[in-house]
């Protein structure tokens, strides 16, 4: 098999969906992705796998030991070719390099060590790597990387061991892949907090969960997030909804609904970007998020002892709890309110403020700017039911790049 074949293979991706901004660029065989980033432009990263021979059992991925896939290999060389070509023709900015298991994952790590090194030292690229820790990746190993790349990721996949087990009976989240993260997390804390900084940008560690494979809930998956993310180890966390694949042991489980995926991204972001504490998340009865409402509206909607808010008075922390106002907005509310004369909703509109969503929880001189809360779809499906989908063919794992 040719480099070009192997390279296609190994950095073919159907997650269609991923990571939000995410969008593959057409007609590049080498997996280069356009990831957006809100109010800081985009970057192009090639996205591979370094071989997707794995020894793993994973229950959901194409890829597992008993996965019907043609297996192939890049050499630490490889990769850093394939890389600096696309790189030199102004193709790629970055690197998000992960793995299949074979074997032991200490030796793979080594390869993928090997192929970042070979890019840092020889090649001196100082743009953005993205190392994804295999299980079993040794302490001293999880410390090399963290002075080689700009982020490390470690897929905690579910949010105990009971679930992790249930997904692959290799993986032992409190044994291996929370402790690793932990330390990656800490590792980058350290190094940006360093007066000598490395010369490549630091951006945290991350993580991944598959969502609804194995039975846990939204409570339990964001509460590992905000301790993680309290104790600032945690940069932020992806959350990937489980779609079976044709071939795999899980490929008769039901799919999860993509709206729950993007209920815990939102989630995320109240915890991390505008100061919501776990404690305030609204979730049901069955430990989930509503799927009818986003978690900002449901929080809103069960405190209406905080609302309507004085526009020209209300502080910064509250105007962000507002559905429709996010942290620009409302610094723009504040850093405004005081030299523009706010009289109606096309004011506030004009300072970025979703009106359709917001005005029901606004007052401007003690006038409710919208008399009901904006419509929302109704639910057609009760919670943990879906529409039915056929399985997914893919040779990639669906969450590999996240």
């Amino acid at each position: 098999m040719d480099l070009r074949t192997r390279v296609t293979l190994l950095s073919e991706s159907h997650d269609q969906d991923g990571p939000p901004g995410a969008t593959m660029l057409p007609g590049d065989p080498v997996g280069i992705t356009r990831v957006r980033y809100p109010g800081h432009g985009s970057t192009r990263l090639m996205r591979i796998m370094q071989t997707n021979a794995c020894s793993l059992s994973c229950g959901y991925c194409p890829t597992f030991c008993g996965g019907n896939v043609r297996r192939t290999y890049l050499a630490p060389e490889e990769v850093a070719r394939v890389f600096m070509d696309a790189h030199r023709k102004g193709l790629a900015d970055g690197l998000f390099l992960t793995s299949g298991v074979p074997g032991r994952g200490d030796r793979m790590t080594d390869r993928m060590l090997a192929a970042v090194e070979l890019l840092r030292r020889r090649e001196g690229f100082r743009g953005y790597v993205h190392l994804k820790l295999l299980p079993g990746a040794q302490v001293a190993q999880v410390e090399e990387a963290a002075r080689l790349v700009s982020r490390l990721s470690v897929n905690l996949e579910s949010a105990s061991d009971g679930y992790v087990r249930t997904l692959s009976r290799e993986k032992d989240l409190s044994g291996d892949l929370l402790p690793k993260l932990r330390q990656a997390g800490q590792l980058l804390l350290d190094r940006r907090r360093e007066q000598r900084p490395l010369p490549w940008a630091q951006a945290g560690a991350t993580t991944q969960f598959v969502v609804g494979a194995a039975g846990e809930r939204d409570r339990e998956i964001l509460g590992v997030v905000a301790r993680l993310e309290r104790e600032r180890l945690l940069h932020h966390a992806h959350f990937s909804a489980f779609q079976p694949v044709v071939g795999t042991p899980m490929e008769n489980a039901p799919p999860t609904p993509p709206v729950r995926e993007l209920r815990l991204y939102q989630a995320e972001h109240l915890l991390r970007q505008y100061g919501f504490g776990f404690d305030e998340l609204a979730f049901g009865g069955d430990g989930n998020l509503p799927l009818d409402h986003d978690p900002k509206t449901a929080w809103a909607l069960a405190h209406p002892e905080y609302f309507p808010l004085e526009v020209l008075r209300a502080p910064r922390e509250l105007l962000v709890r507002v559905p429709g106002i996010g942290p620009k907005t409302a610094d723009t509310l504040v850093g405004n309110r005081r030299r523009t004369l706010l009289r109606n909703a096309a004011d506030l509109r004009r300072l970025g403020v979703d009106v359709a969503r917001a005005g029901f929880y606004l007052a401007l001189r003690g006038r409710r700017v919208a008399t009901a809360p904006a419509a929302h779809q109704l639910r057609l499906f009760a919670h943990g039911q879906h529409i039915v989908q056929a399985p997914f063919r893919t040779p990639v794992p669906p969450c590999a790049y996240r």
